[in-house]
């Protein structure tokens, strides 16, 4: 059974309950509330404070309880599995199974790790911004794909496609170790990622489940004993 651990790295976020991306936002709709309010009235400024508290919202860091469950595989996103289903994984050259989670502008944006274990390599593929529903979206739009190994030497690849008007960000490099349910990246306003897995995984999900980032368990991996 592996042993979690809380892992902190440098370029790894501290839970600070607003994404820390998008707080100049909300501390510039706050400033012109408040001046509007004292300059005008609170009937002016009613708009502003409206927009400030819905910023906010959009922009959460929820906690999530973790499952204590051996080999589990989280799910990386809020969203709805749009697709479970065997593909050649162009990044590892091997037969995986691949889920695919499409996230929207009620999601909470930040991406967690679906596994405990090292990046072992980051790789950015420039491209277009295709809805993130299209299915040429996996392989044309703009992309950030993350290879994590754990300590058993499963591999996982966890891909974050671009969309219209999201921008993915990646917080992990190259040899960090990332925790199960860690944050490790951004995509505002929500898009498309999709979990690459070893072929032999026992999927826990199917297209139309609603999942949550850290705490939903999408696949358990499966070991020769």
């Amino acid at each position: 059974m592996r042993k979690r651990t809380k892992v902190q790295g440098p370029n790894l976020p501290a839970r600070t309950f607003i994404a820390r991306e998008r707080q100049p936002w909300i501390f510039f709709a706050l400033l012109l509330a408040v001046l509007v309010h004292y300059a005008l009235g609170w009937l002016w400024a009613l708009p502003l404070w409206g927009l400030t508290l819905f910023l906010v919202w959009l922009f959460r860091d929820p906690s999530r309880t973790i499952p204590s469950a051996p080999l589990a595989v989280v799910s990386p996103v809020d969203g709805r599995v749009v697709a479970v289903e065997p593909v050649q994984d162009a990044y590892l050259q091997r037969e995986a199974m691949r889920i695919s989670i499409l996230m929207n502008w009620k999601s909470v944006f930040f991406t967690r790790s679906p596994i405990e274990g090292k990046v072992m390599q980051v790789w950015y593929s420039p491209g277009g911004l295709l809805p993130p529903s299209h299915e040429a979206a996996a392989s044309q739009n703009q992309r950030i794909a993350l290879w994590i190994q754990t300590d058993e030497g499963d591999d996982i690849v966890l891909v974050l496609i671009a969309g219209p008007l999201a921008r993915p960000v990646c917080y992990a490099n190259t040899g960090m170790r990332m925790g199960q349910g860690q944050r490790c990246g951004f995509i505002p306003f929500g898009s498309r990622v999709d979990v690459l897995l070893p072929s032999n995984v026992r999927v826990a999900v199917k297209p139309g489940d609603n999942v949550l980032a850290g705490s939903t368990i999408i696949a358990t991996l499966v070991h020769k004993s």
